[in-house]
């Protein structure tokens, strides 16, 4: 993974925009959708890449294309502080497209990884269209985020199932590591789990994490540290999240983990303050920071100057070489529910890739920073 030693480096969490009436189905509109969402991010100038996960449904449920073992009654996720807001949950999960994407199938059968070729024509898609690209990613789904959307109604306990989990998904991990490809391993469960289901003390959850960490480990055991990232995040959805947990209550677990990359939301309004914990918390060696810089749930297209300025405060307190820039979370997380105008996603990543010319011409005092 490329650090950010002469300047900072730019990236984003994932989902990108698809094309309009894109279908997943039909192989050369992939790789056509695969060579165009790369070229929009060369013209942007951001500096790692990938397909914008244009062949899957979403960053998590895809997978029930490649497992085993999802064939049970769907079970919608309960989440906590929209009790207080009735209206605003209506008017936000009440929307059809997205009810009918967040229908996802519970495991009621033994999991097994039953088809590799998909994971084979995203690799292949992906390294024909960004040849040549400085860095190329891949996101792939932790095994706690599919716990999380696909609850268990199989196995004997949660640990049972997070192991089948981890033993399944190894193979894709390690496809996409052995292509040469920087994995990511969307991890949005160990924030935003803690406002789903019955209420759990700081003690119960923090042993959440760290199960599902472990699972995380132990599948990616074989990939080497420093070619992967983590992205954690708390919902990407735009609503009043007051009872997201603080990341300063569970950031030591997340760093303690292998993935040498931590990606995280920073930039929507009720985590923008956190870059402060760096002032307490050290960033362990050989550990990078991709902090968002763009906000992943609003139209606003975000100056140039506050992505230097929020790219500045990282690079103040854990060093500039360990900072890259990225975005909170995916643009187009859910196929079919884009809340973000595709056009104005473009923009936000020019954005960020000026911001972070901005703040590397300060971080090292030159003009000379392409």
């Amino acid at each position: 993974m490329r650090t950010s030693t002469e300047r900072i480096l730019t990236t984003h969490t994932g989902s990108l925009p698809r094309p309009d009436g894109l279908d997943r189905h039909d192989p050369e509109a992939v790789r056509a959708a695969v060579q165009t969402t790369v070229r929009r991010q060369l013209e942007a100038r951001v500096d790692s890449i990938n397909d914008g996960e244009v062949s899957k449904p979403s960053y998590a449920t895809y997978v029930t294309e490649r497992l085993s073992g999802f064939e049970g009654e769907p079970v919608p996720l309960d989440m906590r502080g929209f009790d207080v807001f009735p209206e605003f949950a209506q008017r936000t999960f009440g929307n059809p497209d997205l009810a009918a994407v967040m229908a996802n199938p519970s495991c009621n059968g033994p999991v097994a990884y039953v088809d590799g070729t998909k994971v084979q024509t995203d690799i292949a898609n992906l390294q024909a269209a960004a040849s040549g690209a400085p860095e190329v990613f891949m996101s792939a789904a932790s095994p706690g985020v599919i716990e999380m959307f696909m609850p268990n109604r199989h196995y004997p306990s949660t640990e049972d199932y997070l192991a089948a989990l981890a033993d399944a998904m190894k193979e894709e991990y390690d496809a996409i590591a052995a292509a040469g490809l920087v994995l990511q391993l969307d991890c949005p469960d160990l924030a935003c789990a803690w406002a789903i289901g019955p209420e759990k003390t700081l003690d119960e959850f923090r042993r959440v994490v760290a199960q599902r960490l472990e699972a995380l480990d132990h599948a990616t055991r074989d990939v080497p540290a420093e070619q992967m990232r983590l992205h954690l995040c708390w919902g990407n959805y735009e609503g009043p999240h007051h009872t997201d947990i603080p990341l300063a209550d569970i950031i030591d677990l997340v760093l303690a983990a292998r993935p040498a990359a931590i990606s995280f939301e920073a930039a929507n309004p009720r985590h923008a303050h956190e870059w402060k914990i760096f002032e307490d918390v050290k960033l362990p060696d050989g550990k990078l920071l991709v902090p968002g810089v763009l906000d992943s749930k609003t139209n606003y297209i975000e100056h140039p100057e506050l992505v230097a300025e929020r790219l500045q405060r990282y690079a103040d307190l854990v060093g500039r070489e360990n900072v890259i820039a990225g975005s909170d979370c995916g643009f187009a997380t859910f196929a079919g529910f884009v809340p973000i105008d595709p056009r104005i996603t473009w923009a936000k990543l020019t954005a960020m890739t000026e911001g972070a010319r901005l703040a590397s011409q300060q971080l090292w005092a030159t003009t000379s920073v392409h």
